[in-house]
Parts: C-alpha cells; sequence; structure tokens
C-alpha cells in the first residue's frame, strides 16, 4: 500500500522543513552567480544601485535559533505523520510502527 491514508500530504511538511533549511543555511550568505542569475528580474545595474540584493536576506541570530528550533519541530512532525499514514493504511503493525517511529526520530 505504501501509505496514503492522509493523501501523502505529510510530503508537505517535509517539504516546509527543507526550505527553512534552506534558508537557514542562506542567511546573509552572498548569492552565488548562478542564483543571481536564476533570479532573472533585474539586469547587471541594478545590482550597482543596490548591491544589499547581492547578498540573501540576514535574519537576526534570535530569529535564526527559532527558525532552527522550528525546524526540529517540522521534521519530527513530517516523521510522525508518515509513520501515523503508515500504520493505519497497513504498512506498519503497532510493534514496527514504535520501531520505525524512533529509529526515524533517532536519525534527526
Amino acid at each position: 500500500m505504501s501509505g496514503g491514508y492522509f493523501d501523502y500530504k505529510q510530503w508537505h511538511i517535509q517539504q516546509i522543513a527543507e526550505d527553512v533549511e534552506t534558508i537557514i543555511e542562506k542567511n546573509g550568505r552572498k548569492k552565488t552567480n548562478e542564483e543571481i542569475k536564476n533570479e532573472g528580474r533585474y539586469d547587471p545595474d541594478w545590482y550597482k544601485k543596490y548591491p544589499e540584493d547581492l547578498y540573501h536576506y540576514q535574519y537576526p541570530d534570535e530569529v535564526i535559533e527559532k527558525f532552527k528550533e522550528g525546524l526540529v519541530i517540522l521534521k519530527e512532525a513530517a516523521i510522525y505523520a508518515q509513520r501515523i499514514d503508515w500504520l493505519l493504511s497497513g504498512d506498519d503493525g503497532e510493534e514496527s510502527f514504535h520501531r520505525r517511529l524512533k529509529e526515524d526520530l533517532d536519525k534527526i
């Protein structure tokens, strides 16, 4: 069966976690040439006029710390949603539910 009880919506939680992780990683970092190219919305003179746009937005340390806390919670939520989905869909029994839940949570 491979899940489906929650219509596979648990992957949305995982995607949010990945997006938050990317924001943390890019915080205040200079954009790569590829990132600037992919923006495709400004001409080269734009960055001469607005050099701050050569960098990703920089959130304060206190905000990044909360993002990191939220990231752990989001990862846990995604794992719980997946494991519960598989249990309710009949892919896991109660014993394998507990075992797999613990294994997945230990990886965080």
